[in-house]
């Protein structure tokens, strides 16, 4: 059995008719544990939309969605969640911010701590615990959330276009950063975005969304070697799947 099972799953905002609005349509898929999946797809096709089923913040309206077998219905501890913004809170310093989860789950604070600095280690944020956000660049202050929803152990991380905001040149940091983190941490992450070389230069397969009302059009697995480096995008594995991705959008003229 996969780690994460969708059958069926169709969600409708409103009521259900002539009222209602389709958002997701019979998405069928599975997630293997430990494993990096990209989710691309046009702008308003339900992306989003999907994360937050997934992440128990969003009900849905047909099907089911699972984790190792059991309903996913509301939001839970197992989940680590990071928005395209950082949502950092201004007044407290970083290590306070990556701490927060700890407040909020009402965690032994001695050993929150002892995980919190292990993980800015991890993002390679040594110095900088006692700074607060607005100290730091966008780059790092988006590693600071991925450390804070880590924070908690969850089995599964969310990420939703958590570059999106930052410079070409950062992003592509961010990538190669993400890239170790996950590595090092064996989570099993979902990533939305807009960017077709990101999902698959980070991506172990790659999930192709239609526009609105959502469907999965095609899974595509990146068979491109890890660890992965910025000249592995000119490798012809890698612009095989690029192909293949931008050929299925380009009958609509509104990938971005």
């Amino acid at each position: 059995m996969s780690y994460i099972e969708i059958k069926g799953m169709s969600k409708i905002f409103g009521e259900p008719g002539a009222g209602g609005m389709l958002a997701l349509n019979d998405i069928n898929c599975s997630i293997e544990k430990g494993s990096f999946v990209s989710v691309v797809g046009p702008s308003g096709c339900g992306k989003s939309t999907l994360m937050r089923i997934v992440a128990g913040l969003l009900d849905y309206s047909e099907g089911s969605v699972t984790m190792d077998g059991q309903p996913i219905r509301g939001t839970r501890r197992d989940i680590g969640v990071v928005f395209q913004s950082s949502i950092l809170l201004p007044w407290r310093t970083i290590l306070e911010n990556v701490m927060l989860p700890a407040e909020v789950l009402g965690l032994d604070r001695k050993q929150a701590r002892k995980r919190a600095m292990e993980l800015l280690h991890m993002v390679r944020l040594d110095g900088f615990e006692h700074k607060l956000p607005r100290q730091l660049s966008g780059g790092m202050q988006q590693r600071a959330s991925i450390a804070r929803a880590l924070l908690h152990d969850p089995k599964i991380l969310l990420m939703d276009e958590p570059f999106g905001a930052l410079d070409a040149m950062t992003r592509e940091q961010m990538n190669l950063e993400l890239q170790r983190i996950w590595s090092e941490s064996g989570k099993t992450v979902i990533l939305i975005t807009h960017s077709i070389p990101e999902a698959i230069f980070l991506g172990d397969v790659v999930f192709v969304m239609t526009p609105r009302p959502g469907s999965l059009e095609r899974v595509i697995r990146v068979d491109v070697p890890r660890p992965r480096t910025m000249d592995s995008m000119a490798s012809p594995d890698f612009t095989s799947v690029a192909h293949q991705i931008r050929e299925l959008f380009d009958h609509t003229g509104s990938f971005d």
